[in-house]
């Protein structure tokens, strides 16, 4: 779940993309989801409605909504983050 949003979020820094990466193979998913969701929000990346709708159900999922909180007030937009 967290490699998929991460693949399809608008993070586009390698260090950054690693770090989260690093995360999840040592067993700590909910922290490179709590990573990702910090990233996207202090990069001010636009995310889709959709996209952020995945992120809270991803949050709901880990028990993790602080996660997302501070993305309701980013930037969302209709057109879709950049794919790798």
């Amino acid at each position: 779940m967290i490699t998929e949003l991460l693949e399809e979020s608008p993070l586009t820094r390698g260090e950054v993309i690693g770090d989260v990466r690093h995360l999840m193979r040592v067993g700590e998913e909910e922290l490179a989801f709590d990573a990702m969701c910090s990233w996207i929000y202090e990069d001010s990346h636009s995310i889709t409605s959709a996209y952020y709708e995945r992120l809270v159900v991803a949050a709901e999922e880990m028990d993790t909504p602080e996660s997302v909180q501070k993305l309701v007030n980013s930037s969302k937009t209709d057109n879709p983050a950049p794919g790798r």
